[in-house]
């Protein structure tokens, strides 16, 4: 996950979509009944911004698949650097935390 992901100020897209994978064999982590959140915050930062569930489509939840759709006023911040921290809680109640952060740029809005 050492991409970073680029926005622009106010955007509500694109939606992000994530393939969460087992890193010891590189299955993919089955997410029937389970629900996916994004923890946000400014890189370097304690507080959180805010936290988003990730949509799961019972037809590709096996395969690992998520996908964020940004709501409004999520990305109305201040341009520089931010970072997520991906959640998992499975059909059983274990919670897992994905280790890598990801990365996003958000540069000013020309409006």
């Amino acid at each position: 996950m050492a991409s970073t992901f680029k926005y622009v100020q106010g955007d509500t897209g694109p939606q992000l979509k994530v393939v969460l994978t087992n890193e010891s064999d590189n299955s993919a982590i089955d997410l029937t009944g389970a629900s996916v959140t994004l923890h946000f915050r400014q890189a370097g930062e304690a507080t959180l911004l805010f936290s988003r569930v990730f949509t799961i489509d019972s037809n590709t939840a096996a395969n690992g698949e998520a996908v964020l759709q940004w709501a409004t006023g999520d990305l109305d911040r201040d341009a520089g650097a931010y970072e997520g921290e991906i959640e998992v809680v499975k059909a059983s109640g274990v919670r897992e935390t994905i280790y890598d952060k990801l990365k996003f740029k958000l540069r000013e809005d020309f409006g």
